[in-house]
């Protein structure tokens, strides 16, 4: 059983195309199919399905695929491990990061460790902070960039606050409240809103804030993209409270003041367990090394 093997496997089970897995892998097609024939005789099992229209795993298939990942992983991390004794940090990366994260310029992060460490893989996944925080224990992503309620940390991963400020309102040009300097959340809470999905960190925030002032608020529309809900804010379909750092960086809304507005804290977070080489040049570059 080879490595070569396994990865084409797994390059097969995500397109279910031999054809497009083949360029992936970028060895022709009857090669990749004689390595996976080559495989399946050795386990005694066949991992494919193949019909003239598709191709999908079988349940011996679905049992090897997520081990044939964790082997590839496995091998990977010897090989940064081994580089990373004279010096050299290869291997992958992987960043997760909420889309109003602001306490860090993650592009010109990300620009300066791809200098330090061009043999290093970066991938950037962007989510909810509830839902980086159980990819990061999971395992899926080494580090990831949160805004959560300052009354929150993060549980089962190491953290670092970065930054803490207060949300602003957003509005449309033409809104009513346009031409306010400043607001409170009882004048708020007669609007529309436009918010993150509920139970969310970022929605949390604002939910947190009206409870504690003993106030509901509308909020039919819910986006889980921040840019989006952004858009949604400048065509008017009503207002939405936001990261100051974010809001700078948007155009065609205009913003309020919140006299009591709700608070966030930024977060990095890692993994418990050891780190690759790539995550530890990381947090080292961004000057908040593990503890």
């Amino acid at each position: 059983m080879e490595l070569q093997q396994m990865r084409y496997v797994i390059a097969v089970a995500e397109t279910n195309n031999f054809t497009r897995a083949a360029q992936r892998c970028l060895v022709v097609q009857s090669a990749l199919s004689h390595q996976i024939a080559r495989l399946e005789n050795e386990l005694g099992a066949r991992l494919f399905e193949r019909t003239s229209r598709r191709v999908r795993l079988t349940p011996a298939g679905a049992a090897f695929l997520p081990v044939a990942r964790q082997c590839l992983d496995a091998a990977e991390r010897a090989a940064a491990e081994v580089a990373a004794t004279v010096g050299e940090v290869r291997g992958r990366l992987a960043v997760g990061l909420i889309p109003t994260v602001a306490a860090v310029d993650i592009p010109t992060v990300l620009k300066k460790f791809h200098q330090l460490h061009p043999k290093a893989r970066i991938s950037l996944g962007v989510g909810a902070s509830n839902e980086l925080v159980e990819q990061v224990k999971q395992g899926e992503i080494e580090v990831a960039f949160l805004g959560i309620p300052v009354t929150a940390r993060p549980q089962g991963v190491l953290a670092r606050e970065l930054a803490r400020e207060r949300l602003v309102a957003v509005v449309s040009p033409d809104h009513p409240l346009a031409g306010e300097t400043s607001v409170d959340l009882r004048r708020l809470s007669s609007e529309v809103f436009v918010d993150l999905p509920a139970k969310t960190a970022g929605r949390a925030q604002s939910d947190l804030a009206f409870t504690a002032a003993g106030l509901t608020r509308e909020v039919p529309f819910e986006v889980t993209n921040a840019d989006y809900l952004a858009r949604l804010v400048g065509a008017g379909l009503g207002v939405a409270l936001l990261p100051p750092a974010y809001v700078a960086g948007l155009t065609g809304l205009v913003t309020i003041e919140v006299t009591d507005a709700p608070s966030r804290a930024e977060y990095v977070i890692w993994g418990r367990e050891s780190l690759t080489p790539a995550a530890t040049a990381f947090l080292e570059l961004l000057g908040i090394g593990p503890e």
